[in-house]
């Protein structure tokens, strides 16, 4: 990403912080209380080797932006499994949800994790309650590892680790 593409980064990041807030390891205050400078480090990182990010545009949405699913290798490597990437900063804006859209963008995610960044294995981790996005995986061959990582934001709270082989 180059230039202004920050801004848009930023207005879909937050957009998305607070239509989900339970998706991510990140607050909406934090994200808001980010320098120009912390979004332009965030905005070239999206484009970084070992990262893969797809975004879902349309013009006849209110500000054009649709989806967005990110893929990255996975640091550290578990060296007795096959090559890892995660799966992260998924999201499909409402008026998309239920269109096929997140399916298009895993089907895109799951592609680049294998021959781009040569991964066997995709991870993710779910926020407990977000029972709609963990039927979403595993109706997409993704499978509930049994392991629990405390939410960053809410400790009280666990997310599921699953993963697909790829």
């Amino acid at each position: 990403m180059t230039g202004d593409e920050w801004v848009s980064l930023r207005a879909v990041r937050l957009d998305m912080l607070a239509d989900t807030p339970t998706a991510y390891v990140e607050s909406l205050a934090s994200a808001e209380a980010q320098t120009e400078g912390q979004w332009r480090s965030r905005a070239a990182a999206m484009t970084a080797p070992g990262s893969v990010t797809f975004v879902a545009e349309d013009d006849s949405a209110a500000n054009g932006f649709c989806g967005l699913m990110r893929v990255v290798v996975k640091h550290p490597q578990d060296p007795g499994r096959p090559r890892q990437a995660m799966l992260i900063s998924v999201y499909v804006a409402a008026a998309f949800r239920g269109s096929g859209l997140a399916g298009k963008l895993l089907g895109h995610s799951v592609e680049a994790a294998a021959s781009e960044l040569g991964a066997g294995l995709l991870q993710l981790g779910v926020h407990e309650d977000n029972t709609r996005a963990l039927r979403f995986y595993t109706r997409h061959g993704f499978r509930d590892t049994g392991l629990r990582e405390a939410y960053a934001l809410d400790p009280a709270k666990k997310e599921f680790i699953m993963e697909r082989e790829l």
